[in-house]
């Protein structure tokens, strides 16, 4: 089965890790703030903040932020629940806007449309690898005096109109989990140049505390308050060594995954089952996921006999994703459901994520398109 996504760990990788578990700090060491400093420089900030888990940098983001119960934050449906649930986390309440039908992104004009007096946030999400449109959402948060968080997860190492993913928004967050553009087992990590908000997500990773445990054993001191409740979302130096070692590599790997992604294009190019979906001129997209949807009238064959055909054939397509607002939680709790946002809810019917990633051999590329092509060619899913 060829996986729609996975890591690559190479044996510089894994010396990295050998060394930093033979190093004095297994955790909360040196190793963080050097994947720290150098992942803000990859994307062009001020201060990054690693975190335990992409969830984690939502989370401590959001705090960040200063959300709260009665506060309502604006964030697209077609996105991983766990969008949402930090806004939850924080007793704020999810308030889902439709996509663009074309890019699947958060749509500007759909925003407006929400915006409340308790609006105190937009979380844009960069569905695929696809960076949002950046300059119409800071247009609308800066009208109404919002916060932009940037749920950058799918898109390390992508550009709009020439400025790099990380530097769009007030505050970005970024994954590395295996399928992601780089990995650290789990992790995360924030991004901002506000120096306020990033001293808040330290101490949010650490339990509220003011000092870790370098920190007092450099100050020779044993003392430590808490100032906030937090929690323990701490990443590792082991980890952090690995996506030290990671991040050298990822420019040759976006590079990888935008050469899979023109390989579709090109065997897709007028294919009326498999439309890849709408690229802006004006991004750099990083291809964390090569989506394609079908056609409009998929008929009794469809979306889910395509799946099992495909995977069947050892072609490990995928779904992404089931509309946030659609998930029995959020129907539950929020009174959410079917009709709500309907642009996202007839894509989710009709999409499937291909397999894309860096350590795909061509053969495998080729076995993918050679799979769509016998299934566009005898009719399925139309």
């Amino acid at each position: 089965m060829i996986p729609y996504g996975r890591q690559w760990v190479d044996e510089e990788d894994i010396r990295a890790v050998v060394e930093a578990l033979r190093s004095d700090y297994l955790t909360t060491g040196p190793r963080v703030e050097e994947f720290e400093g150098a992942l803000a420089e990859f994307v062009g900030t001020r201060h990054a903040v690693a975190v335990s888990s992409g969830t984690a940098a939502l989370h401590a983001a959001v705090y960040a932020a200063g959300i709260g119960p009665g506060d309502e934050v604006i964030l697209p449906p077609m996105t991983f629940v766990a969008t949402a649930n930090a806004v939850i986390f924080q007793g704020g309440t999810p308030v889902f806007a439709d996509v663009d039908p074309g890019s699947l992104l958060l749509d500007p004009p759909e925003v407006e449309k929400k915006i409340t007096a308790r609006t105190k946030a937009v979380v844009a999400v960069d569905y695929a690898g696809h960076p949002c449109d950046y300059d119409a959402l800071r247009s609308i948060v800066d009208r109404h005096g919002l916060t932009l968080i940037a749920d950058a997860c799918h898109a390390l190492g992508a550009s709009y109109k020439d400025r790099k993913v990380g530097t769009l928004a007030d505050l970005t967050v970024f994954s590395f989990h295996p399928v992601k553009h780089i990995t650290t087992g789990e992790g995360g990590m924030g991004v901002t140049d506000n120096p306020e908000w990033a001293e808040k997500m330290r101490r949010f990773r650490n339990h509220g505390l003011t000092t870790d445990h370098r920190q007092r054993t450099a100050a020779g001191t044993w003392r430590y308050e808490m100032a906030d409740l937090g929690y323990n979302y701490r990443l590792t130096d082991i980890q952090c060594a690995l996506g030290l070692s990671q991040l050298r590599k990822l420019p040759a790997w976006i590079a990888r995954r935008q050469e899979i992604a023109r390989f579709y294009d090109r065997v897709l190019a007028g294919d009326k089952v498999f439309r890849p979906l709408i690229v802006s001129p004006q991004v750099s997209h990083a291809y964390h996921l090569y989506v394609v949807r079908l056609a409009s009238d998929p008929g009794k064959t469809g979306q889910g006999a395509l799946f099992q055909r495909l995977r069947e054939e050892g072609i490990g397509v995928n779904v992404h994703y089931l509309p946030a607002h659609l998930h029995p939680y959020y129907r539950e709790r929020l009174g959410t459901g079917p009709g709500m946002c309907p642009v996202a809810e007839e894509a989710y019917e009709r999409l499937l994520s291909l397999p894309i990633f860096p350590g795909m051999a061509h053969r495998d590329v080729e076995k993918v398109a050679a799979g769509l092509i016998r299934a566009a060619a005898e009719g399925k899913g139309i």
